[in-house]
């Protein structure tokens, strides 16, 4: 009871009123406190805490699943992951317990989570010397990703969801985004990857030898498979105890929505129609491997550090920015150039790389290339801020768009709608990348031999990653430029949600269950009236 009246008088204490009596939102409100907040950091920092960058070699040097059978597992998991989102969606959108709607399926699913990607990584060791077309190294890989995928769906899920319920105050929930890109990249979220990249290097250079007995081969599995679930692990830790220790604060409605509830709020959710239709289409961006040209090409994987150091310097000033920022530019401008900027200045660098032709282009020479793609990244990392930023926050007041709109929250429902589309374009472009490596007759075999690639091959290795991503995003901007949720209707829809909340928040502290029952159904139907 007493825990109601609190959250009703913070939700009053929030709204200000101007001279002509319009409701606006405070500026400085915060419910997420010092631990919560370290926490939420944490789990940041956690996400990335991973050698996922090497995922790709992996599967296909280390385990060497063969190109043609990735397509296969690519189209399967592609149409597993489409059809289990519906399911999830419905099921999280339905959860009411007393530790919230998506925190119990953090909780529980961290272990077999952890626990599944440890085996993953090695796989390797469960098929010493298999070919690369054995089909019981195959099924094994495939069934794993499968189980996976639906684990890995219910976290996703719920993760989108929890980041919007965490704090019901937008200033709030900007602070904690912010914050949290700010220190993982400031303390290391990386480091994993770039202690793989160093070791790659040194056993790609013969500087790390292996021992009596053993070739390069042994070091490689080696590495792959420890870091891998190492990392695994450590992640895996610090994520569960981030959502142990987290709140859900934001109140659903009492009624849960009906399956065509959820489908009606995202039809009339404009914000989320928009903004998905954008990354439908950023979906069929075509691209290759950064890390396939470093290795491949330059066989030096660690000058995408090198090059990254004048961009780490610059990087905090990109978060400093984004406050002042959103006050002097719209939020669908912001979106639109942060999102865009690395895939334009990819293409000057292909520009740049292609002088010389394709045997002794200028791609090939490590010195100007680092010059090139150090460059790039001072200028990506100028805005890298708002790239991470500002896209979580849209989604999180889309979300707040859909229960001003609707009189309630679906979540789920629109994450996995919102994913759906993007999943499908996904199938496609996963497949046509790996089509892409075997149109270029890409050999599979020489990188545990320590062989190279031919002078073709690594061209359109280069050219796959750098020219191709910018030439196949263009059109996502498109629907971007209609997003209208910012300005005077933004705050107006946070001021009337802070008072609705109160308004239930009201009711439930007097115990009245045919009250609380009358309050819900008009929650469910006030935003209907409204927008009719």
């Amino acid at each position: 009871m007493a825990e109601n009246e609190n959250a009703a008088q913070e939700l009053k204490e929030v709204q200000v009123t101007d001279a002509e009596g319009r409701s606006y939102i405070a500026e400085n409100r915060r419910y997420v406190g010092r631990k919560e907040t370290i926490g939420y950091v944490v789990w940041d920092m956690a996400q990335s805490f991973n050698i996922n960058a090497y995922n790709s070699r992996f599967v296909t040097n280390i385990l060497q699943i063969d190109l043609t059978y990735q397509k296969y597992f690519n189209l399967i998991n592609g149409i597993w992951d489409v059809v289990n989102d519906v399911f999830t969606g419905a099921i999280v959108d339905k959860t009411r317990t007393r530790w919230g709607k998506f925190k119990p399926y953090l909780v529980l699913l961290a272990g077999p989570g952890t626990i599944l990607t440890c085996i993953y990584w090695m796989l390797p060791l469960f098929f010493p010397g298999a070919a690369l077309t054995s089909v019981p190294k195959f099924v094994a890989f495939l069934a794993l990703g499968l189980i996976r995928e639906g684990i890995g769906t219910f976290q996703s899920i719920a993760q989108t969801g929890l980041i919007a319920t965490i704090t019901p105050h937008p200033v709030d929930r900007t602070r904690l985004i912010t914050l949290a890109n700010f220190f993982s990249g400031f303390f290391g979220e990386k480091l994993p990857e770039q202690i793989m990249t160093v070791l790659v290097d040194l056993i790609g250079n013969s500087i790390i030898k292996p021992g009596p007995g053993k070739t390069v081969k042994h070091l490689y599995l080696n590495l792959f498979v420890g870091f891998g679930a190492f990392t695994s692990v450590v992640s895996g830790l610090a994520s569960l105890w981030f959502n142990v220790i987290t709140k859900e604060r934001v109140m659903q409605s009492i009624e849960r929505p009906s399956i065509w509830q959820g489908v009606k709020s995202i039809i009339n959710n404009k914000p989320i129609l928009l903004k998905t239709l954008s990354e439908i289409l950023g979906s069929f961006t075509l691209g290759g491997s950064k890390g396939d040209y470093f290795i491949d090409v330059l066989n030096f994987s660690s000058l995408g550090m090198i090059t990254g150091i004048p961009g780490a310097i610059i990087h905090p000033f990109g978060y400093a920015i984004v406050p002042w920022a959103k006050r002097k530019f719209s939020t669908k401008w912001l979106y639109i150039i942060s999102n865009n900027v690395g895939d334009f200045g990819y293409f000057l660098v292909f520009l740049f790389g292609s002088i010389g032709g394709k045997k002794n282009g200028m791609y090939k020479k490590i010195v100007p290339m680092g010059i090139a793609l150090t460059i790039w990244e001072m200028f990506f990392m100028a805005f890298y801020g708002i790239k991470k930023v500002i896209p979580t926050e849209m989604e999180n007041e889309a979300m707040d768009y859909c229960e001003w709109k609707n009189g309630y929250r679906t979540e789920a429902m629109t994450g996995v709608a919102k994913g759906l589309a993007k999943k499908l374009a996904g199938i496609f472009t996963s497949v046509i990348t790996v089509q892409l490596k075997e149109m270029i007759g890409y050999d599979q075999t020489l990188y545990l031999k320590g062989e190279r690639q031919s002078d073709d091959v690594q061209y359109y290795i280069f050219a796959i990653f750098s020219a191709v991503p910018m030439i196949t995003s263009i059109l996502c901007v498109i629907p971007m430029l209609f997003y209208d949720l910012q300005g005077e209707k933004r705050d107006r829809m946070y001021a009337e949600l802070i008072a609705r909340r109160a308004h239930i928040a009201q009711v439930a502290t007097g115990g009245d269950k045919e009250a609380i029952a009358q309050a819900a159904k008009e929650q469910m139907s006030v935003g209907e009236k409204k927008h009719k």
